[in-house]
C-alpha cells in the first residue's frame, strides 16, 4: 500500500487534498493509481488514514477517508542522532538506516576531525539528505518524517544536549561500560527517558578535548562492542540497541 504525506490543514470534511505535484506525478505516472484505488496517508503529526481516490487532476488529487487511527509505527522514545559529518556519500546511508530504525531527527555536526568543509553550498546537501529521509519513511511506512536539522559546530551541539533525558556517548576508548549495561541500569532503576541523544564522531573519532567536554555535558560513555565500528555503522547500531532496550 502506497503512503503519502500531507499537512493537517489539507484534511477537511472527510476529504484529503494532495497538491504536491511530485506526489501527483508519482500517483499517476509511476504507481498508475486511478479512481477507486486506496492509499495510506499521514498528516505527519498524529493521525494516519486509509483513503480512496476520488479524482486526480494535474494540480490536485481528492481522496475520501475510509479509516483513521493514531500512528501505529512510531516509537514512544524520541532519539536524536548527533552525527559527526562523514566524507563522501556515507551520510546518505546513515540517514536511511537511522530512519528505518526509528530515529526522530538527525543533526549533522562539524567536529575537530571532520574532513568535510562547508564551502557555502552545504544547504544543497541538507536538501538532498532530507529527501532521503522522506523516501525512507515512505518505504518503511512510518507516520512522521524525521527532520535533518541544519548543520552545527560541536560547541553548538553541546548546548542542545541539555534538552535530553539521556545522552549516550559511544566512545572507542571506553572499555568497561557497554551500552547494554548502561541502558539496563536505567530501566532497572525505574527511569523512563523519553528523549535520547546519541552522539557519534566522524571517521577520525572524537578528539580528547571533545571527549572531556561531552563528559562535562552529562553524557554517559559506552562501548558498542569489542570491535571498532565505522562511523556509518556506529549510529544505526546504537539506535538499534537503544530501541531494543527502551522501546521493544
Amino acid at each position: 500500500m502506497s503512503r503519502f504525506f500531507v499537512r493537517p490543514e489539507d484534511i477537511s470534511g472527510g476529504k484529503i487534498y494532495i497538491t504536491d505535484r511530485g506526489d501527483i506525478h508519482h500517483m499517476k505516472k509511476v504507481l498508475r493509481l486511478a479512481y477507486g484505488d486506496e492509499v495510506d496517508i499521514s498528516d505527519g503529526a498524529v493521525w494516519e488514514y486509509r483513503a480512496r481516490i476520488e479524482e486526480i487532476g494535474e494540480n490536485q488529487a481528492v481522496l475520501t477517508i475510509v479509516d483513521k487511527q493514531k500512528f501505529a509505527r512510531e516509537p514512544h522514545i524520541r532519539i536524536t542522532l548527533f552525527q559527526g559529518i562523514p566524507k563522501a556519500g556515507k551520510m546518505e546511508g546513515i540517514i536511511q538506516k537511522s530512519v528505518e530504525l526509528g530515529v526522530d531527527k538527525i543533526v549533522p555536526v562539524f567536529m575537530e576531525r571532520t574532513v568535510v568543509v562547508d564551502k557555502g553550498n552545504f544547504c544543497k546537501k541538507l536538501e538532498r539528505w532530507q529527501k532521503i529521509s522522506d523516501e525512507a519513511v515512505k518505504q518503511c511506512k512510518r507516520g512522521m518524517i524525521p527532520q535533518i536539522e541544519n548543520s552545527c559546530r560541536f560547541e553548538e551541539a553541546l548546548t542542545m544536549l541539555k534538552d535530553y533525558d539521556l545522552i549516550l556517548f559511544p566512545y572507542e576508548n571506553e572499555e568497561n561500560t557497554t551500552i547494554k549495561d548502561c541502558l539496563r541500569g536505567i530501566t532497572g532503576s525505574g527511569e523512563s527517558p523519553e528523549t535520547v541523544a546519541i552522539i557519534i564522531g566522524p571517521e577520525g573519532g572524537f578528539s580528547d578535548r571533545e571527549a572531556v567536554m561531552l563528559d562535562g555535558a552529562g553524557s554517559r560513555r559506552v562501548t558498542l562492542g569489542k570491535t571498532i565500528l565505522r562511523t556509518e555503522t556506529a549510529g544505526p547500531a546504537a539506535i538499534a540497541m537503544t530501541m531494543y532496550e527502551l522501546e521493544l
